[in-house]
């Protein structure tokens, strides 16, 4: 029964798990690489999770710390292709503008990244933020502070 529900649970939520994990990585095959070991974390965890009060919350902080920690890994650097395929949404209409910030996403540290998709895509509080991370407010705000105007310098937008 535990595995029907955790099958259910995930078939459900990924394609919100790969479209997070495709904001971090940008390209799709680091993204279904950190997807999959999320979800085999969540699935040794399972009891744990489903016991959580918000338990997309517990799945996201497991996939943002498993893009961190994979990060940290020499191997993560090495790059076989120049260019990956890329995930596209096809109803979206400002396509350019999409892919010129997703490409300058991709130019920030990953742990501004992190910091600046959970703040703003998924439009987390600094706290929950800080906890999701294992890091001080103080941290999440500068790193977003960072984040931004890093962001903004690749975008070459000035204030």
């Amino acid at each position: 029964m535990a595995d029907n529900e955790y099958t259910e649970y995930v078939t459900a939520a990924l394609p919100w798990l790969r479209r997070t994990a495709y904001l971090l990585c940008g390209d799709v095959h680091s993204a279904d690489d950190v997807v999959q070991v999320a979800i085999t974390r969540l699935y040794t965890n399972w009891r744990r999770a489903k016991a959580a009060d918000n338990i997309d919350a517990y799945v996201r902080t497991i996939l943002v710390r498993t893009f961190l920690n994979e990060r940290r890994r020499p191997w993560s650097r090495v790059r076989l292709l120049d260019r990956v395929d890329e995930l596209r949404a096809v109803a979206n209409p400002d396509v350019e503008t999409r892919e010129e910030v997703r490409v300058a996403l991709m130019r920030v540290a990953p742990g501004q990244r992190a910091v600046l998709v959970l703040r703003f895509l998924f439009d987390l509080p600094v706290a929950e933020v800080a906890r999701v991370l294992k890091c001080s407010e103080g941290t999440v705000k500068s790193q977003t502070s960072e984040g931004l105007a890093a962001l903004r310098t690749q975008l070459g937008v000035t204030q």
